[in-house]
C-alpha cells in the first residue's frame, strides 16, 4: 500500500478488517515498526476524532507525531497551478508537500469541500497534490468526497456485532440544520458495495449520492420500506449532490425508536459528531441499539492498521 484514499487502495478487504481486528487485541505488538518514523497530519478543517485516533494509533506503532492546523498554524496555501501569487496566499503547494515530504515519513491531510463548486469539490485538489508532490505515502483523514478511515472502521465495528453471515445494512438520510459533505456516505456506500453485505441507501428524492459510489446499493425513498429486517442502520445527513449543496427540510427524516420497530433489532451507527434531536432521537442514541462509540474507538484501529501497512513497505 503506496497511498490510502479509497477501498480502492485495499488489496483483500476481509483479510485488512481482520488484520484491524488483530491490532486491538495487540495493539502494541508493532512498535518497532514506528521508532525511527514521523507521521505528519494536516488539518485543513476541524477534527476530533479523525485527529486523536490517528495519533493514538501512530503512538501505538512507536511514530513521532507532529500535527499542523494548515488554515492557523501556517501560510496561506495556494493550491492552483499557473497563478499569479499576488494575493492573500504566500505558498504554493508544490513547495509546502515536497517540504513536508522532507520531514514526514508518511502524511495525513484532511480537507473538506466548499459545496459551491461540485466539479471544483470532486476534483479532489488538495489531496492529489499531495500525493503528486510530496514525495511520500499519504492518508487520506477525509477528502472533499470521501472518508475512507471512517468507512474501514465502520466495516470493522460491522464484523464484530453481526449476527448474520451477510447483515442488512441500510444508510439512512437524516436531516441537519447545515449543508455537510456526502465524504462520509459516498465512503460508507463504497465500502459497503465492496464487502459481503446487503446494501441499500434510502434518501428523499433529490438526495441520491453520485452512482459512482452506489452501484450495486439498492435505492429506497421510504424509510419504512427500508428498513425492513436490517441489522444495522447507518445515520447521516449529506447536502444535495444533484442540487449541489442544497440542504433539505425533512425533519420527520430523523431516527427515533419508532422507526426501528420492523427492524432485525438494528444496530444504529454514525460517524460523530451527532445533533442530538435533530439527527437521532435521545432515546435511541441513549439505548443499547446505538453503537456510535464502539464505531469511534475502532477509528484507532482502521488508522493503525493502514499505517501499518504502510511502514511495513517503507
Amino acid at each position: 500500500m503506496r497511498h490510502f484514499t479509497s477501498v480502492n487502495d485495499v488489496k483483500d478487504l476481509d483479510g485488512f478488517v481482520q488484520k484491524a481486528l488483530a491490532l486491538k487485541e495487540s495493539p502494541f505488538a508493532h512498535k518497532h515498526l514506528g521508532e525511527t518514523r514521523t507521521l505528519g497530519l494536516l488539518f485543513f478543517n476541524s477534527s476530533l476524532r479523525t485527529r486523536m485516533s490517528t495519533q493514538k494509533a501512530a503512538a501505538n506503532l512507536g511514530m513521532n507525531t507532529m500535527v499542523m492546523n494548515v488554515t492557523q498554524d501556517s501560510w496561506q496555501i495556494e493550491i492552483e497551478d499557473g497563478v499569479v501569487m499576488d494575493g492573500g496566499k504566500a505558498e504554493h503547494i508544490r513547495e509546502a508537500a515536497a517540504v513536508l515530504g522532507q520531514y514526514c515519513d508518511i502524511l495525513g491531510v484532511r480537507s473538506f469541500p466548499a459545496l459551491q463548486d461540485r466539479k471544483a469539490d470532486y476534483s479532489e485538489k488538495i489531496i492529489k497534490a499531495f500525493i503528486k508532490h510530496s514525495g511520500v505515502p499519504v492518508v487520506s483523514l477525509e477528502s472533499a468526497t470521501l472518508h475512507p478511515l471512517q468507512s474501514f472502521a465502520d466495516l470493522v465495528t460491522i464484523s464484530e456485532f453481526k449476527k448474520t453471515p451477510k447483515p442488512k445494512v441500510v444508510l439512512s438520510w437524516a436531516p441537519h440544520i447545515n449543508a455537510l459533505p456526502q465524504a462520509v456516505s459516498n465512503s460508507f456506500s463504497q465500502w459497503m458495495t465492496h464487502a459481503d453485505v446487503d446494501f441499500s441507501i434510502v434518501q428523499p428524492k433529490g438526495f441520491e449520492l453520485s452512482d459512482q459510489f452506489t452501484k450495486g446499493a439498492k435505492i429506497y425513498y421510504d424509510q419504512e420500506e427500508a428498513f425492513e429486517g436490517a441489522d444495522f442502520v447507518y445515520v447521516k445527513n449529506w447536502s444535495s449532490y444533484k442540487n449541489y449543496g442544497e440542504v433539505g427540510n425533512y425533519p420527520k427524516w430523523m431516527i427515533d425508536q419508532s422507526k426501528l420497530v420492523n427492524t432485525n433489532q438494528a444496530k444504529v451507527m454514525h460517524c460523530l459528531p451527532v445533533r442530538r434531536n435533530v439527527v437521532i432521537a435521545d432515546e435511541v442514541l441513549d439505548s443499547e441499539s446505538a453503537i456510535v462509540i464502539h464505531q469511534a474507538a475502532n477509528r484507532v484501529f482502521s488508522a493503525q492498521t493502514v499505517l501499518k501497512e504502510m511502514l511495513e513497505n517503507l
